[in-house]
């Protein structure tokens, strides 16, 4: 834990607002596509659900810890024993049984209007066998030494309610009978999630009674709502605000290294693009993205370094891959890209585009944190390479739409690398999307490559961590040789709070009451 810059002398009373000492207000960046904790697999989605529900492992993925079950084993390659906890219940006092389990794995594989698939976390999952009420086991089709890892982000939800239920009935708050450290009391779309300590949870109490989880998209917003005192704590603070907040009494920042790399996703469709034309507007035959000499070009014509310094005033650190150095996969041979703009133009007119081209890079306005920023820059360097590129700026609601059906040439996607190691974005961004196998759920780019789905099988199946981190690395190496993703950086995980609250992160970027202590409570 750590503070960005170094605080200043904080006064214990400027924050002291007519608010109950147990009652916390966050103030959240990541939009919220539903309660559903099934329905999408969405960072702000996660972030709420971890307050109502558990998997089987939980908490963290990273380090992994007890969920729903307390104990696990792997009885065989391809089947594990989990027993669950016998004083785990339902906030209506029923106990959570092992057809919960059954259910919520049955469920989550067809959600009706999902748009980022959850059942890539239990796409190695065959079936669920009960043994009896607090044991089952679980039988995968190849053997899945990450499992326990996967299942801590599938949310288990209840049979006897959820059977009558649809993503309408948890948003209402009808089917919102939960397993969590929380109760619900009351959802607005767009707007907050409400919610109460839970007295039937098995677990440890956390500490505030009342939550209020306000979603402002705007970071500027967020900032400002904090100072107002209408928050106590806020996320992904915009690095523009972090000098004024550390010189405001009263108000901590916590900055810690973070696994989210933001990511711009080339279109790899053969067919013309709306949003790809010639210097002249006019259509082109094909779409030139598909070339790799013209990905080479478009990588080597960025420079990170500046966009970390300028745009992101050192609150990211330049990525060249989608792992940050130190964690599991990373490959330590795949070299830093360079700015090199001259080499870039060679490229493109090797390519056959030797006056380059016009394109339109498309970005949400309610996302990523400095992404619309980064966009922009990114567009004045690429057009000095001869690519004119335009930025759109949309809704992320529309963006997503566009997004998912490859319309876009150019997309960019915040991946929170969640498990802490490498597959997850194999399987989710990088994965030749398969829906029924559930992978490449947000490979909006389209990105296929043989070589790496077959390291992901690999990776999957291999129980030796080091054999499995050398199929990363190997996997790695593929798909920075392809281009097919353009990594930019990973962002730094960053929160403000009120004087006398300590935030320290789970995993990921995710923000969760749990997270927030008081200094009394340490």
């Amino acid at each position: 834990m750590k503070k960005l810059l170094t605080a200043l002398a904080l006064s214990s009373t400027l924050f002291s607002v007519n608010v109950m000492a147990e009652d916390l207000r966050i103030g959240f960046a990541d939009p919220l596509s539903s309660i559903d904790p099934q329905l999408n697999n969405h960072a702000g989605d996660h972030s709420v659900a971890q307050h109502f529900w558990s998997g089987l492992t939980g908490k963290d993925a990273v380090n992994m810890q007890p969920g729903v079950a307390k104990t696990w084993k792997n009885i065989d390659p391809l089947t594990w024993e989990f027993e669950l906890h016998e004083n785990a219940t339902w906030s209506d006092g029923k106990p959570v049984v092992a057809e919960d389990v059954v259910f919520s794995y049955d469920r989550a594989r067809n959600v009706p209007g999902s748009v980022a698939t959850v059942k890539g976390f239990i796409r190695t999952v065959d079936r669920v066998e009960v043994i009896d009420d607090h044991k089952l086991r679980v039988i995968t089709n190849v053997p899945d030494p990450l499992l326990p890892t996967n299942l801590s982000s599938l949310y288990i939800v209840s049979k006897h309610i959820g059977e009558n239920s649809a993503t309408e009935d948890y948003n209402s708050g009808k089917a919102m009978v939960t397993n969590g450290a929380y109760e619900w009391t009351g959802y607005t779309p767009g707007d907050h999630v409400l919610m109460k300590r839970s007295d039937t949870y098995w677990g440890d109490k956390p500490e505030w009674e009342n939550v209020n989880y306000r979603y402002i998209s705007n970071p500027a917003a967020r900032t400002a709502a904090l100072l107002a005192k209408d928050v106590d704590v806020i996320d992904k603070v915009s690095v523009s605000d972090i000098a004024k907040l550390n010189q405001t009494e009263g108000v901590n920042v916590w900055a810690y290294p973070g696994l989210r790399a933001l990511i711009m996703q080339p279109s790899f469709n053969p067919e013309p693009n709306q949003f790809i034309t010639d210097k002249a507007g006019n259509p082109l035959k094909e779409n030139p993205l598909t070339n790799q000499k013209v990905r080479e070009a478009l990588n080597l014509g960025i420079n990170r370094e500046a966009i970390v310094s300028r745009i992101m005033q050192d609150g990211a650190t330049v990525a060249n891959q989608w792992m940050p150095a130190g964690t599991f996969g990373y490959d330590t041979d795949t070299k830093d890209i360079p700015f090199d703009a001259n080499k870039a133009k060679e490229l493109l007119a090797e390519a056959g585009y030797p006056e380059g081209f016009k394109m339109t890079i498309h970005v949400p306005s309610d996302r990523y944190p400095q992404g619309p920023e980064t966009a922009q820059a990114i567009a004045q360097f690429w057009s000095r390479i001869g690519v004119e590129t335009q930025v759109e700026v949309v809704p992320f609601s529309v963006y997503s739409a566009g997004a998912n059906k490859n319309e876009y040439a150019m997309t960019m996607i915040g991946w929170g690398n969640g498990t802490g190691e490498g597959t997850y974005a194999m399987t989710s961004i990088l994965a030749t999307p398969d829906r029924e196998r559930g992978v490449g759920a947000s490979n909006w780019g389209r990105y296929s490559s043989p070589i790496l789905d077959e390291a992901l099988v690999q990776a999957t199946s291999e129980f030796d961590d080091a054999k499995r981190e050398d199929i990363i690395r190997g996997a790695v190496k593929t798909v920075m040789g392809d281009v097919g993703i353009i990594p930019l950086f990973h962002y730094k995980n960053i929160w403000a709070a009120r004087d006398g609250l300590k935030v320290v992160p789970w995993n990921s970027d995710r923000t969760v009451a749990m997270q927030v202590t008081s200094e009394t409570a340490q």
